[in-house]
């Protein structure tokens, strides 16, 4: 198994969010996290990433092999599409960003400001982070936000390449990508009781 978690806890600030969550992923697998807003998806996924420690449980996969992309899409303004894209691939000890621009489709906005572009393509922009990472298991929340029909079945397909390659994939969403291999996992029996979905603080762990 590329990733495999057992009875995970999660939180945001003070409040455990989910509880008892187990599941894996196999080389080559996506897995699809459903669940209504402020069920913990993003919570999960950046415990998955490392960036939220876990309140108790186990999360076992091979060391510095899980690329994270967020909701907010994490650019430099001020930088071009082709300079953001240099900027990640050295921080993750990568070098090529060729194949990432082909794989979004931006040649054409590569001297382009990333502050210039339109929602649409900095999504686009951030989503091509993640091939520079070089990294097998990517962890993506909601990451067809913004994108119109066009790149969201660009997106699927070179999602089904990392998994055709040996990568793994765990993805917030609630569209579906057609990924042959994925699964779902509803996360909403793994809510921490006495977190109400009607409550406001619920919305913002989601």
């Amino acid at each position: 198994m590329a990733l495999t978690v057992t009875d995970l806890a999660c939180a945001r600030g003070p409040a455990q969010v989910l509880a008892n969550v187990s599941f894996s992923v196999a080389v080559g697998e996506a897995l699809i996290l459903r669940g209504p807003n402020g069920a913990g998806k993003t919570t999960l996924l950046r415990t998955l990433a490392g960036l939220t420690p876990p309140m108790s449980g186990s999360i076992n996969h091979v060391e510095g092999a899980i690329a994270y992309a967020a909701h907010a899409d994490g650019l430099k303004s001020q930088l071009t599409v082709f300079e953001n894209l240099m900027f990640w691939a050295q921080v993750f000890g990568t070098s090529s960003t060729a194949h990432a621009i082909e794989a979004f489709d931006l040649a054409a906005l590569a001297h382009r400001r990333a502050g210039e572009l339109s929602a649409g393509q900095k999504r686009r922009l951030s989503l091509a982070r993640i091939l520079v990472t070089g990294r097998p298991i990517w962890c993506l929340d909601e990451p067809t936000v913004s994108l119109d029909a066009e790149n969201t079945t660009r997106f699927a397909a070179t999602v089904k390449a990392h998994l055709a390659n040996g990568g793994s994939a765990v993805i917030a969403t609630h569209i579906d990508l057609g990924l042959p291999t994925a699964r779902v996992l509803d996360i909403t029996p793994f809510i921490a009781k006495g977190l109400s979905q009607a409550d406001p603080f619920a919305e913002a762990l989601s």
